[in-house]
């Protein structure tokens, strides 16, 4: 039976003192220790160690009182640091950890969830200026969907990335204006529209749910992934026990020091208010002094809205609209054609709740499937890992089996093609298997786009935008089977391929056989810039517009929308095409026919008017204060430095995997892009390449001077459609109509006669201009 004892004021030699109870030689029962420094604990002990309830008191006036487990703040207790904030809510292992609220010093107040110390999750945070945010963080920064409300009654709905407004949003203004629109680092970016107060407006609830999720459940984006709280990754604690203790000779030693640090490593101030600095950059722009007077002007006519276009904050287009404009036959037409998307496609079957059943299916398969094949030891790939046997195939019933766990989706058949190929795929785009999960499975899921393809399609994206998932046709199916081994090599001797990189090829059989087969590939437009314009480019002029009435600013234009030619330094232009040759020759030896190139465009605003988004009046205006198309905007020439890889910005994307260019105008010498405010990127084949846009303007006059307007761009662009095989027979019609061929050329080399085509016409869009 264990002795135990009952001492009072125990000194040992460094001068701290215990009062409590011994058991055998350990701590246990109630006690109370001080430390020389001043340190107290009063409390449970348990195996010489702080365990229970208790009560630690810092010379420096903090103090915690709550739940400890093995000298950790561990579970549920309340933290007054010494300027007299208060943290109540819960910890793990010394740091705030899970749901919790926070009164800072300066009176602002947080509540929400918290991880390693810092907001994280959902969350609320209240100024003391009376500025509110409710929505997502990430990393103690507002991140994600949100909603902050001003204390005037303005108020933005929308998304943000590092505690700044980033990406598609609306702007509600106190007297009932409003902005939809799109926001880059706090900035304007891109096209918007502005309905002053008194105008009629789309429906708030549509806009909201265009955001991205219903407005009701975005607060809980677990809800969408098959992750559980038990089941996250959690990183390795390197932090040491609040009192590391051991008897020597019958001597406690403590480190009380860490219990002092512990008491320093809290945050013990609030944020800065992000609430007024975000206003100052709001009433600083274009959009939010020019609105009130636009509304006060338009108060007579409550059928006006105007449509914007900013680059990084600068107002370069504006066209007053009338509601009458939109017309009912217009309406009709776009609703026809939605209809015409999804007839004979995927899209019928999915719907609601179905969809997303079919995203939860998708995650438990690709989990099963990386699981099982990243242990098998590293090797080169075999003609048998091309093969038919070469599948991965389980069944997940809901309530979960040997193999599989349970899940909320219906039963369903996985089946994973070559796995290994897309193994060693995804090795040779330096693509971590740890990383590929938590963008394809983690806690935030997948997301549906808002539309079908023109195929029909369906289309997600990954939560952090890596990745581009698309439904496949039975027939696409079999020809990235068949490319496959051939595709396999030609990535592996080309780094910087310009065609579509593919990640995985998965099939799900729903319950009565439907099956549906996906393609999990890189996106090209994962990159921190707005992508201002994208187009598919094919080199033909056959149907190759896009209906004004539909465009937008997802909208993907087509030839014939394209009127700019982008001049590049000789090196990287030389550079493009070599590789565009060693694709297109790939592509012909597959018999691949309609491929595109899709392009990305973000441009740069000129520094001579960045000085409009703190002086909005000056902004040059046509009659009656409206700027009559894009104004002549002169370029101020892309910044390129000698690279530096300690220097640039490792964002993780598709296109890590490639060599970094060399531009002539540095002598040579492999390049970054520095672009002011936004950090200094990587210039690769494909991604961040910097040139100059150029169009030509038309002229009333006949003075004989031409006149051009030019942009500063960056380019995004690759190859895509790669999945259409050349069929003689099939093909005939789609020929006859897309290429202008005569009957004489169509023959087995039809193939080589698209890639010359495509090659010639994108030889215009990029010129040599050396």
């Amino acid at each position: 039976m264990a002795h135990t004892e009952r001492i009072t004021d125990l000194v040992f030699p460094n001068g701290d003192i215990y009062s409590g109870s011994f058991e055998e030689v350990q701590l246990n029962g109630k006690a109370k220790y001080t430390w020389s420094d001043g340190t107290i604990y009063e409390g449970d002990w348990e195996g010489g160690k702080m365990s229970g309830k208790g009560l630690i008191v810092w010379p420096s006036g903090a103090k915690y009182e709550g739940d400890i487990s093995g000298s950790y703040l561990h579970g549920f207790g309340t933290f007054t640091g010494p300027d007299g904030s208060v943290y109540r809510g819960a910890w793990r292992m010394n740091v705030q950890h899970g749901i919790g609220t926070k009164q800072y010093s300066n009176s602002d107040t947080y509540e929400g969830s918290w991880k390693e110390g810092v907001h994280e999750g959902s969350g609320k945070y209240c100024w003391n200026g009376g500025n509110t945010y409710i929505g997502n963080w990430k990393g103690g920064k507002m991140c994600g969907r949100g909603v902050m409300k001003w204390v005037d009654g303005d108020r933005f709905d929308g998304f943000w990335l590092n505690g700044f407004r980033h990406g598609s949003g609306i702007y509600s203004f106190a007297d009932g204006g409003y902005y939809f629109g799109k926001w880059s680092r706090g900035l304007k970016d891109g096209k918007g529209t502005l309905y002053p107060a008194g105008c009629k407006h789309p429906s708030l609830k549509k806009w909201h749910n265009s955001l991205g999720r219903d407005d009701k459940n975005f607060f809980f984006s677990h809800s969408l992934s098959l992750n559980s709280e038990a089941g996250r990754a959690t990183r390795p604690s390197v932090k040491r026990s609040l009192s590391e203790k051991i008897f020597t000779d019958g001597v406690l030693r403590s480190t009380g020091r860490i219990l002092r640090r512990a008491s320093l490593s809290d945050e013990n101030w609030g944020l800065f208010d992000h609430g007024r600095n975000i206003r100052c950059h709001e009433s600083s722009s274009m959009s939010f002094h020019s609105s009130h007077e636009e509304q006060h002007e338009a108060q007579d006519n409550s059928t006006l809205f105007y449509e914007r276009e900013y680059i990084q904050g600068v107002l370069i287009k504006e066209r007053i609209r009338k509601l009458a404009e939109i017309s009912p036959k217009t309406k009709q037409h776009k609703k026809f054609n939605v209809k015409e998307a999804t007839r004979n496609s995927c899209v019928d079957i999915f719907k609601g709740h179905q969809s997303y059943y079919l995203m939860l299916n998708l995650q438990l398969g690709i989990r099963y499937t990386v699981g099982k094949i990243t242990p098998v030891p590293m090797r080169e790939v075999r003609s048998s890992d091309f093969g038919d046997r070469a599948r991965i195939r389980m069944y997940f019933p809901r309530k979960g089996s040997q193999f599989t766990p349970p899940h909320y989706s219906n039963d369903f058949y996985w089946k994973d093609y070559c796995p290994m190929v897309f193994r060693n795929l995804r090795e040779m785009f330096k693509l971590d298997a740890a990383e590929y999960m938590m963008s394809m499975c983690g806690d935030d899921g997948l997301r549906e786009l808002s539309s079908p393809g023109k195929s029909g399609s369906i289309f997600y994206l990954s939560h952090d935008d890596r990745f581009v998932i698309k439904t496949l046709k039975k027939p696409e199916l079999k020809v990235l089977l068949k490319m496959l081994p051939y595709y396999y090599r030609h990535v592996g001797e080309h780094e910087n391929t310009l065609i579509t990189k593919f990640f995985g090829l998965h099939r799900i059989t729903l319950n009565g056989g439907r099956k549906v087969r996906f393609v999990v590939m890189g996106n090209m437009f994962c990159t921190e810039l707005q992508i201002h314009r994208r187009y598919d480019l094919k080199g033909s002029s056959q149907g190759r517009f896009t209906d004004k009435d539909k465009i937008d600013e997802t909208t993907t234009l087509k030839d014939c929308d394209l009127s700019y030619v982008f001049h590049m330094d000789k090196l990287v232009r030389e550079s493009l095409f070599r590789q565009i040759s060693l694709d297109c020759m790939f592509l012909e030896s597959q018999r691949i026919i309609d491929y595109s190139l899709l392009l990305g465009l973000h441009f740069r605003a000129p520094e001579h008017l960045k000085a409009l988004i703190e002086n909005p009046s000056a902004l040059p205006c046509g009659d009656g204060g409206v700027s009559q198309g894009e104004p002549l905007i002169p370029s101020n020439g892309l910044l390129l430095v000698t690279h530096e890889p300690s220097s640039v910005n490792n964002a993780h994307g598709s296109h890590i995997r490639g060599s970094t260019l060399r531009a002539s105008s540095l002598g040579d010498k492999e390049v970054d892009l520095l672009l002011p405010g936004t950090g200094r990127l990587r210039v690769q084949l494909g991604v961040n390449m910097p040139a100059q846009a150029n169009r030509k303007l038309q002229q009333d006059d006949d003075s004989g001077v031409e006149l051009f307007e030019v942009y500063d761009v960056v380019l995004y662009l690759g190859i895509i459609d790669i999945l259409q095989e050349y069929n003689v027979k099939k093909k005939l019609e789609h020929t006859f109509k897309s290429l202008h061929f005569d009957s004489t050329t169509i023959s087995a080399v039809e193939p080589k006669l698209y890639a010359t085509r495509f090659i010639n016409f994108l030889k215009t869009v990029f010129p040599d201009v050396s």
